[in-house]
Parts: structure tokens; sequence; C-alpha cells
């Protein structure tokens, strides 16, 4: 077909483009029940009602970040989420809250359609009692054997997040993880993650049997998001080189590796961890209490940097596709730019 023959959308991409697009992504938009297969990543302080109801009115799929939260303000997030949009949203529970079961009961009394669990394998009957009131559950595999565990165990979906993710992450890239369980997970749907920052990317991950994916570090920067002017402009001006994984130096004091931006609280986390061990091997300290302190050093930090905007001690958890953000934009627009870049990509192909 010439291009003078070629229809096109509204948004400016041919219509034989979006055509492919849709079908590619149909499986993942059926079960979100959006116009994309857009997830968003569900980020502390940033993931809140705000930036979910603009994702959804968008025609993505919002999600809660419950993180920390109490049962009593995951209720009003809940509320104060609907109250803004009537699309479908889930909310992102994490697994070793010490109360899981009250967070289900409150996504069970608002009828939440769809709960991610996430920060390890689901304990014992919570993907059970989230399908008895009729929502659907979607969890992180970040190998295909717990991928098949997770199927097994009633997962209704899986998202696949690779290490260019922010927050975090494990130790396997997302190109990896997509060869490695994508051809061997067909019974539900899977959602990609990690490093994603154009809709070429998308596109191509759908070609390889994606359902959908997970977008968290490009959606920061919205004009929605309430994230701190100074997290925003740390974002914009940082390149992907500059989202690193916090560093282990001792094995004896196991760090959780999370990658954000480099700022000071990056080297004097290294200095902590060094004097803390000094002082243990000096007999200072037993192993519990310098566990406890490297464990603890970065306790409120992402709050200090997303809502206070200390971006020197706060943490900036960012993913590698953070290069990718150049500006502030409302979601809408976000969106538009997402698919218009898949569409043309399947286009041209």
């Amino acid at each position: 077909m010439s291009t003078s023959e070629s229809s096109t959308t509204s948004a400016g991409t041919s219509a034989e483009g979006r055509e492919r697009l849709d079908k590619l992504w149909a499986r993942g938009r059926d079960f979100l029940g959006t116009e994309y297969a857009i997830l968003g990543g569900a980020m502390s302080w940033v993931s809140e009602r705000n930036l979910v109801a603009a994702l959804s009115n968008a025609g993505g799929f919002g999600v809660i970040a419950c993180g920390s939260m109490t049962p009593d303000l995951l209720d009003a997030e809940i509320t104060a989420t609907k109250a803004m949009t009537d699309k479908p949203f889930g909310v992102n529970l994490i697994t070793m809250h010490p109360l899981l079961d009250d967070l289900i009961d409150i996504c069970a009394k608002h009828q939440v359609s769809h709960v991610v669990l996430a920060g390890g394998i689901p304990p014992g009957g919570a993907i059970a009692r989230i399908k008895e009131f009729g929502a659907k559950v979607i969890c992180f595999a970040p190998a295909l054997v717990l991928a098949k565990k997770l199927v097994r165990s009633g997962c209704d979906a899986l998202v696949v997040e690779g290490a260019e993710a922010g927050g975090h992450i494990g130790p396997i890239s997302t190109s990896v993880l997509v060869q490695e369980i994508l051809p061997h997970v067909t019974d539900v749907p899977v959602f990609v993650a990690g490093g994603i920052g154009r809709g070429e990317t998308i596109a191509s991950y759908l070609q390889m049997g994606a359902s959908g994916v997970q977008l968290g570090t490009r959606f920061v920067c919205a004009t929605e998001s309430i994230a701190h002017e100074n997290f925003k402009k740390a974002f914009i001006r940082g390149a992907s080189r500059d989202a690193v994984t916090s560093v282990q130096i001792d094995p004896r004091f196991p760090v959780i590796p999370v990658r954000a931006l480099k700022n000071a609280a990056t080297e004097q986390f290294m200095k902590t961890q060094q004097d803390v061990i000094n002082r243990f091997q000096d007999g200072k300290i037993d192993m519990k209490e310098a566990q406890l302190e490297i464990e603890h050093f970065w306790a409120g930090a992402l709050r200090r940097a997303v809502i206070d905007g200390d971006v020197e001690s706060g943490s900036i958890m960012a993913g590698q596709s953070v290069g990718m953000v150049k500006k502030e934009q409302p979601v809408a627009e976000i969106m538009a730019e997402l698919v218009e870049q898949a569409a043309a990509y399947l286009e041209g192909m």
C-alpha cells in the first residue's frame, strides 16, 4: 500500500500499524480491560491516586503502590482513586507486609479487579484469598522455574522484570529473561518490564509473545505525578549510565540490590558499610547490630527524595530507561507517543 493510499489514525499513526499493534496485545488488553496493554509500574510515593488515575484515564492500567501503607491508608487511597477514574486499575501489595491479609480484605471491600503481588513468592493462601472475591492475580517471575510454579499456584498473569528496572531488582537482564520465559509460559498473559522507554521496544516484545508491558520510570516525570520538582529534574538530567545498583561489599552483610541514580547518598552508603564492618571486626558491635545498621541506612530515603525533594541524601530510584526521559509531559501525551512509535515500527515491517 502506498503512503497516499494508507489511512491514518487521529494520533498520526497508520491504521495498518495500529491494527497490527491491537492484534499483538489483544490478550493483554482483554485481561486488563484497557485500550492499551500498558501497566504502570508500582513506585512507592509516586504511584498514588493522581498518577494511577491519569494512567487509567489515558487508556493504560494504573497500579497503586501500597508499599508500607496501613490498611486504613490503602482504603483511603483506593477510594480517592475511584473518585478520579471509572477505568480499571490495580493495587500492588508487598508479600512481606505484616498485614497482608488485612490489605487483601481492603481490596475485597472495594472489589479491586486486579491485585499485583510483589516482593517475593506469595505466602500460602494469598492467591486463593484474592481470587475468592473475583480479582485477577498478577505475580512477578524472576526465573522460568518460578514462573511455572506461580502459574500452577493459580496466578492469572505474570510480570517478567529485568535488572534494567528501577528500585529493587533481580540479577538477570530483561532481554535474557524474556527469551527464557516467553517461549515456555503460554497459559497466562505475560507482561515484560525493565528498561522499556519507547514504543518500538514494546512492539518487539509483543512480537516475541508478550501480552503487554509494564513501565515505571517513563511516567515519573508525568505532569500528573506528585514527585517533587527536584526529583523530576534529576530524572530529566540523568543518563542511562547514572542509574546504578547498590553495591554489597561484604557477603556477611547482605544488601538487596536497588537501582537508583548516583548521588551523595550512594557514596555515603559505601562508606557506612565499611565503617559498620570495621566496628564489627573491632568487636564494638555484634553481627545483628551491624546488619540492621546497614539495612536501615536507606530507611525513609525514597520519601525524602520523592516528596521532600532531597535528591542528595534521598534515594532516586530509577530504571536505566531514565536516559529517555527528556521532559515533563502529561500521561496522555506519553502514552500517545509510545503507541505511535509501536505502530510506526510495525507499519515499517
